[in-house]
C-alpha cells in the first residue's frame, strides 16, 4: 500500500507533526478541564434536583 505518490518534504513533515502535537495538546487540555469541573457540575446538578423535588413536594402538599 502506497501512502503518498511522492515523499513529503522535511517542512511538510514538520508541519504535520506540529499539527498533530497541537491537536493532542488541545485534547489533553480539554480532558483536564473536563475532569477538573466534574465535581462542581455534579454539585449543581444535585442542587437543581433537590430544588425540583422540594418544589414539587411543596406544590403537592398544598
Amino acid at each position: 500500500m502506497v501512502l503518498w505518490s511522492y515523499p513529503p518534504t522535511a517542512k511538510q513533515l514538520a508541519v504535520t507533526i506540529g499539527f498533530c502535537l497541537t491537536g493532542a495538546s488541545l485534547m489533553a487540555a480539554g480532558a483536564y478541564l473536563s475532569l477538573v469541573n466534574v465535581g462542581p457540575q455534579q454539585e449543581r446538578a444535585k442542587a437543581r434536583s433537590q430544588y425540583v423535588k422540594d418544589r414539587l413536594r411543596k406544590m403537592l402538599d398544598d
